[in-house]
């Protein structure tokens, strides 16, 4: 098997592509390379241990322009952690798949193998459960992403991945909890008053009141919301930046919060500039997050209808059945293209469908 960073983490060194004569990212530095190699293949090195004759290394060696690709994707892209991660895990499985064809330069690869790749991931083998459509799309993606990379950098000439289309996954409508249930929900969040109960409720009021992502929530600092204009700042995917406005009730929660909880809550840690803080005075996870949406959605009755992102479907439910514009919706929830935010749209239309069938005499 060929060994290929398994996540951004984990492979700092060899996401980190050393500099080419021509100032463009070259191939990554490696273990045993340096200054003291004795030559640019490394045959230096082998030479003097003794070793065999090395093979000299293809500029389209497929992990080595893997490894160009990640680093590209964070350095110059931006992107994620947990982008990065599943990108890796996703191209390694793809050079296993070129390996086990006998191709281990991106240059051999061809249209069919690609489009193989995706048919051996949806079916699955021993080692791996086939894929959904979606999963098999974001490894498409990967995919089509390295190649493209390796065109534009001149190190293959033609893209032979650019036909193989990731296949379409079904239209999932987002669910979304009636005003009556978030009521019920926030409630059950803040119930007996107690400093982490004030935090809960301060937690969803500012879900609910933002849309905000679970990871944007429990990553804002104190200084992050501006109570007097009543916004906070917002830190999204690829570290894009928006300013939402925050509701009353919200900002009210949120104000409890800092005055009766937080003091007491930091007074057992060394410190943090997190807004929402642990039991122990520390940054509240993204994991411990989801934990008390779900304590409160068992304790209001609303265990089946609840995952990580309710609260942000229903703040864009509710503000298009509120008459909000659907461009707006669409910038108070950070998505890059309106296309995504208007699956919401599907969802008032069929919620005026079912007004109109139960209120009008002549509906049936």
């Amino acid at each position: 098997m060929l060994r290929l960073p398994s996540g951004p983490t984990g492979a700092s060194a060899e996401l980190t592509p050393t500099a080419g004569p021509d100032g463009s990212a070259g191939t990554p530095s490696e273990p045993g390379d340096g200054a003291g190699g004795g030559g640019a293949d490394g045959a230096g090195d082998d030479r003097a241990g003794g070793g065999a004759e090395p093979r000299e290394r293809a500029r389209d060696d497929v992990p080595d322009l893997v490894r160009d690709y990640l680093a590209h994707l964070a350095v110059e892209r931006g992107a994620a952690a947990n982008t990065l991660a599943a990108y890796a895990r996703d191209l390694r499985r793809y050079a296993d798949h070129l390996a086990a064809a006998g191709v281990d330069r991106l240059g051999a690869v061809t249209e069919p193998l690609v489009a193989g790749f995706l048919a051996s991931i949806r079916e699955g083998d021993a080692d791996h459960p086939p894929l959904s459509a979606a999963s098999a799309a974001r490894a498409v993606v990967a995919v089509r992403g390295l190649h493209r990379f390796a065109v534009r950098d001149g190190i293959v000439a033609a893209d032979v991945a650019r036909a193989v289309r990731p296949p379409a996954p079904p239209r999932r409508l987002p669910k979304a909890l009636s005003v009556e249930d978030v009521e019920r929900l926030l409630e059950a969040a803040g119930f007996d008053g107690t400093p982490l109960a004030v935090r809960d409720r301060a937690l969803l009021e500012l879900l609910y009141g933002t849309g905000a992502r679970i990871s944007e929530a429990v990553g804002l600092a104190v200084d992050d919301l501006d109570r007097g204009s009543g916004s906070v700042l917002l830190r999204g995917k690829g570290g894009k930046e928006r300013v939402v406005p925050v509701g009353s009730y919200a900002l009210r929660a949120v104000d409890a919060y800092l005055v009766r909880a937080r003091p007491v809550l930091s007074a057992g840690g060394r410190g943090t500039s997190r807004l929402f803080l642990n039991a122990r005075g520390g940054s509240l996870s993204r994991q411990s997050a989801w934990t008390i949406l779900r304590t409160a959605a068992d304790r209001a009755g609303l265990a089946a209808t609840v995952s990580p992102h309710t609260l942000r479907h229903s703040f864009a439910t509710h503000l298009l059945d509120g008459g909000a514009d659907v461009r707006v919706v669409q910038e108070l929830l950070g998505h890059a293209s309106v296309t995504t935010t208007q699956v919401y749209t599907l969802v008032t239309v069929d919620r005026l469908r079912e007004v109109y069938v139960t209120a009008h005499p002549r509906a049936r």
